[in-house]
């Protein structure tokens, strides 16, 4: 599972990160690997929150990475479901800054195609952050799932999630649903595709397209051997 190099997971918001690669991050963490976060959103402000719900978000990421054994993470703390009002410049600037010295080997990120906007400025600024120019330590970009955002924008914001890898999170998913625990506030009751139940389902899903008990799915965005 080891890479051969840091690990860099960057999240739109605060709780996609464990519901989008949760059982990968711990399996990394597992085989050595170091595994930063970087979120740009602080996600709270669209709901008319705070500094308070926002230091309670950021504290609750915290506690999803140490579940994890993930580094402390960073937060840019850029505007809730308004990244689009930012210019795209600026929020490619302060990933780069808040990037700086790490030389991840493997990046995982949002899905270009999710119905949330923020998730598809997220995406569009990692590949832009690292483009594939000479001397780029990153050898793979991969992108994840995130429930009630990547199914529910039904392939029609861009080409749909098609994943092509598949990590056995059989041994894990304790441990990434001992992280969303942190996140308790983002957890719907069933039929919501956020609730506990519909998690270990697509877990369980993923597992038996997979041919293992549980699994995280990705698409490959980019991979250089």
């Amino acid at each position: 599972m080891t890479i051969g190099g840091p690990v860099l997971v960057v999240a739109a918001h605060p709780d996609d990160e464990v519901l989008g690669c949760g059982g990968a991050m711990a399996r990394h963490v597992e085989a050595g690997d170091l595994v930063h976060v970087i979120f740009l959103a602080d996600g709270e402000t669209s709901r008319n929150a705070g500094q308070v719900e926002i230091a309670r978000r950021e504290a609750a990421a915290q506690q999803a990475a140490e579940a994890l054994g993930a580094q402390h993470p960073r937060f840019l703390r850029l505007p809730d479901q308004r990244l689009d009002s930012i210019n795209f410049l600026d929020v490619v600037q302060a990933l780069e800054a808040a990037i700086a010295g790490l030389a991840p080997r493997l990046v995982y990120g949002h899905h270009p195609g999710d119905l949330n906007l923020d998730h598809r400025v997220a995406a569009q600024a990692v590949l832009t952050m690292f483009r594939p120019l000479p001397g780029s330590p990153v050898a793979e970009i991969r992108a994840f799932e995130v429930p009630s955002s990547t199914a529910w924008s039904f392939g029609v914001m861009s080409t749909a999630f098609t994943p092509n890898l598949f990590i056995d999170i059989t041994r894990t998913l304790p441990h990434k649903l001992r992280a969303l625990g942190a996140y308790a506030d983002e957890i719907r009751p069933f039929p919501h595709p956020r609730s506990r139940e519909a998690i270990e389902a697509t877990a369980m899903r993923w597992g038996s397209v997979a041919g293992c008990g549980r699994a995280e799915a990705f698409q490959i965005i980019r991979s250089i051997q």
